[in-house]
Parts: C-alpha cells; sequence; structure tokens
C-alpha cells in the first residue's frame, strides 16, 4: 500500500466516506499529476497545483467529467 492509500484508508475510516469513492485508478492517478505539473509550471506558482486539484475535485464531485475539465486546463495553458 502506498502513501495515498493509507492517507484514502484513514480519511474513509475517519469520515463516512466509502473506500471505493476515494480510490483512484492508475490513469485518473496519472491524469491528476499531469494537470498538478501544468499548473505549476504553466502558472510558476507550485502552490497553484494543489489547488487547481481541489478544484477539479470539485467539479467532479458536481458531475463534471475529469476529461472534459483535462481538455479545458490544456486549451488555457501551453501544455
Amino acid at each position: 500500500m502506498d502513501w495515498f492509500d493509507e492517507m484514502a484508508a484513514a480519511l474513509a475510516s475517519g469520515t463516512d466516506t466509502d473506500l471505493a469513492d476515494l480510490e483512484l485508478p492508475v490513469h485518473v492517478r496519472d491524469e491528476i499529476l499531469d494537470l498538478a505539473r501544468i499548473a505549476s509550471h504553466d502558472s510558476g506558482e507550485r502552490i497553484n497545483a494543489p489547488l487547481l486539484c481541489y478544484a477539479l475535485g470539485i467539479a467532479v464531485g458536481k458531475g463534471a467529467s475529469l476529461e472534459e475539465l483535462a481538455k479545458i486546463i490544456r486549451a488555457r495553458t501551453d501544455a
């Protein structure tokens, strides 16, 4: 179990969240990490990476697809 999986398990057990809702398939992890990289490099500020990831999570939670969001981010950056 890697660090993320441990933290996801801790979050699930400490809240009323199903662990399955927090698990991230490899392709989703890769996409999120790439978008975080874009946020950091394109903006020149590393702090924008976690902020963007948080905003992505909110948007996905409200029904947007990660693929749709990734297209929007890439269209507005140098990526």
